[in-house]
């Protein structure tokens, strides 16, 4: 049974959330469609949260407990101009997982964030959503840095983000007391 927060709203407030969701931004690359989330996406990052993955970036044991989490993929969108996209094939609606230009409290530069599901894993899917993500970010937004902050022991998003071409910046990791990793992704013209 779909709790009443996940339930997509009707009416008056219908109309609002697409409205708003007209104006954001949706990614295509040859495979992918990287659209806002919505609320039916609940789901699927409560998956990747409660799961293996979400040991390195979430609390979350619950999908109760994974929604305010989800909220933050979405707030951005509002707050700063920038938050979550859901990825997916584009003739598919099943989320493969999810990629967020973000600032959270503690971020010192924008990140690029990325989780997916188990099965989207081996197939070239988080580099494709990323690397569109990233292309956004500083060629839409015109960010002056992007980078990836991954848990030290993360060690497959850490291989992950050294294939994007990022690199690791130990002065910036020294805010974090060795807790963290943080990888800064090159810009177009550096790369």
């Amino acid at each position: 049974m779909t709790a009443p927060y996940q339930t997509p709203p009707v009416g008056a407030p219908a109309d609002i959330v697409f409205a708003a969701r007209a104006v954001l931004p949706v990614l295509s690359t040859d495979r992918l469609t990287l659209r806002p989330v919505t609320v039916e996406d609940t789901s699927a990052y409560a998956e990747i949260a409660c799961g293996e993955q979400g040991r390195y970036f979430s609390d979350a044991k619950s999908e109760d407990d994974a929604w305010g989490e989800f909220c933050q993929l979405a707030a951005g969108w509002l707050l700063h101009g920038h938050g979550g996209w859901t990825v997916q094939f584009h003739d598919a609606s099943e989320p493969l997982g999810f990629v967020l230009i973000g600032l959270e409290p503690g971020d010192e530069t924008f990140e690029l964030g990325f989780m997916f599901r188990k099965s989207a894993e081996g197939r070239g899917i988080a580099f494709e959503a990323c690397t569109a993500a990233r292309a956004y970010a500083f060629e839409t937004l015109r960010l002056d840095a992007l980078v990836s902050y991954i848990d030290t022991k993360n060690a497959r998003a850490i291989a992950f983000a050294e294939r994007l071409g990022a690199t690791r910046d130990q002065k910036a990791e020294s805010a974090f007391n060795g807790s963290l990793c943080v990888f800064r992704h090159p810009k177009p013209e550096a790369a």
